[in-house]
């Protein structure tokens, strides 16, 4: 036989073991040597309840799942010095109760030791989870520490706009970085931790609804010796003052330019641009933040003016010529000229002639709500100036449905900004759901926000529908409730 297959003895117990440099079996080179020494076998890992971060030394916080990469590559990172002078061959995690603030890791080791042998060597590290709150956290629960604020204002009574832009806010996720979001009478402001999440939250603002804004910033601290100075800056964002369903009454100018529009138009939408539609002749036009601050207008009424209206008769208008110079007309709405008598008024014989853009959804006897201009004062410096005969009498505006049904049959919800509010109106309720009848009679307005199905409320049948707008099954998206925190929360299985 080769010599180095011959059994030998082992030099400390004496058994037979196969030759091996050290001329020691494993159980005595083992208790000669310990290659774990110096490798601690106990250690603290910090994590905060609140964001479900743990602490990366020396300053910054990461998400891991339990017994995931991420969290075995924190904890490694921790004994990395110690490791320097083994070899590391395996690592993984030991199951531990979830609630028990213990995470364990299982590391199998080699070393050179005596004469060139290898031991290899299985041992555990502990970690014991301690609760600390992240500075972003602690930020936030103080609510006064902040670098920079977006105050957003719109000076209108209706917040259309807003409920508009919360929405798009929730869907791209833009909020993430707010510390603070306050609520005023008149708009909301945004609070940052740096001057740059400040910043791309006027970006977003700029491209997604019509509007201006202006930047300040004040002194708060410097330092001479460091020549470090401490800005507190402040970006104020102005809405246009122009909602869904507003009346406005143009410039001539800004009327010429547009294609020789009425002055008297509707505003069917805001997204990043201003809709409007002549509803005289289907007309319609896109007014951008730059051309509207060039040409300012107001809106002539406010939504408590709403009167309701009965259609007596309506004749649609399947042809009408073209004016010189006229723009691009609406392939969704329908022209009619329709006799109208207010619903206040029905025990007179009083009717008014109009023109509508809404010939495509109303019929002889249904409800509509609509702006009486022939009984009202105009304060408006065009309106003032037109031709009385050029100022429709009644401006439609919208079909009417029982309100108290639509409620009931909406098995669909949005999402909110977690915000502090100051006083709550007695009319924003009624606002909201304005905003939500909207979305169900406007398609292009829906594709931009997220649309949650309600599952309390069972999906009915159609038979007793009478014909108001509803979002159907396939537009809306499954609410996920994923309750899990980062330690192992109630129900939550360990992650592999």
């Amino acid at each position: 036989f080769p010599l180095s297959l011959c059994p030998s003895l082992c030099c400390q117990c004496g058994v037979p073991i196969p030759p091996n440099p050290a001329n020691m079996c494993v159980g005595c080179l083992r208790a000669q040597v310990d290659i774990t020494e110096g490798i601690p076998k106990q250690g603290t890992v910090h994590f905060c309840k609140q964001c479900e971060r743990y602490l990366q030394p020396p300053g910054t916080w990461v998400q891991c799942a339990l017994e995931s990469r991420e969290l075995l590559a924190l904890c490694l990172k921790k004994i990395k010095a110690s490791l320097s002078k083994v070899r590391l061959i395996d690592a993984g995690f030991i199951w531990t109760e979830p609630h028990s603030k213990r995470l364990k890791l299982k590391l199998t080791v080699q070393k050179e030791v005596i004469n060139g042998a290898v031991l290899q060597q299985v041992f555990v590290v502990e970690y014991v989870v301690q609760s600390q709150m992240c500075e972003d956290c602690h930020r936030i629960e103080a609510k006064d520490f902040w670098k920079a604020v977006v105050q957003v204002r719109q000076k209108t009574v209706h917040k259309k706009t807003f409920y508009y832009l919360e929405q798009l806010i929730l869907k791209h996720r833009l909020h993430q970085n707010t510390l603070r979001i306050k609520e005023i009478h008149d708009g909301l402001d945004f609070y940052y931790s740096s001057k740059q999440h400040a910043q791309k939250m006027v970006d977003f603002l700029q491209c997604t609804v019509p509007s201006r804004s202006k930047s300040s910033q004040r002194l708060i601290s410097h330092d001479i010796h460091s020549n470090v100075y401490n800005y507190k800056s402040t970006f104020s964002v102005e809405i246009v003052p122009i909602c869904k369903d507003n009346v406005v009454c143009l410039s001539p100018k800004l009327a010429q330019s547009l294609g020789n529009m009425s002055q008297i138009c509707v505003c069917i939408r805001v997204t990043s641009t201003i809709h409007l539609i002549d509803p005289r002749t289907l007309q319609i036009a896109e007014i951008d933040g730059n051309t509207y601050w060039r040409h300012p207008f107001n809106s002539l009424f406010h939504p408590k003016q709403l009167e309701e209206f009965i259609i007596m008769d309506i004749n649609r208008v399947h042809e009408k010529k073209k004016g010189a110079g006229a723009g691009a007309r609406s392939n969704k709405h329908t022209l009619a000229e329709a006799w109208v008598r207010k619903t206040s008024e029905l025990d007179t014989d009083h009717q008014y002639f109009c023109c509508t853009h809404l010939g495509h959804i109303l019929n002889p006897g249904d409800l509509v709500l609509g702006f009486d201009l022939a009984n009202c004062n105009l304060n408006d410096e065009f309106a003032n100036k037109m031709n009385p005969q050029h100022i429709p009498d009644v401006v439609l505006i919208k079909k009417s449905y029982d309100r108290s049904k639509r409620q009931r049959r909406r098995n669909w919800k949005l999402k909110e900004l977690e915000r502090d509010r100051e006083a709550t109106d007695t009319d924003d309720e009624r606002q909201y759901q304005d905003f939500l009848e909207d979305l169900e009679e406007d398609e292009t307005i829906r594709k931009n926000v997220n649309i949650y199905r309600n599952a309390d409320i069972p999906v009915e049948s159609d038979t007793d529908d009478d014909g108001a707008p509803r979002i159907s099954l396939a537009e809306m998206l499954e609410d996920l409730h994923i309750s899990q925190d980062a330690t192992g929360g109630e129900g939550a299985e360990m992650l592999t």
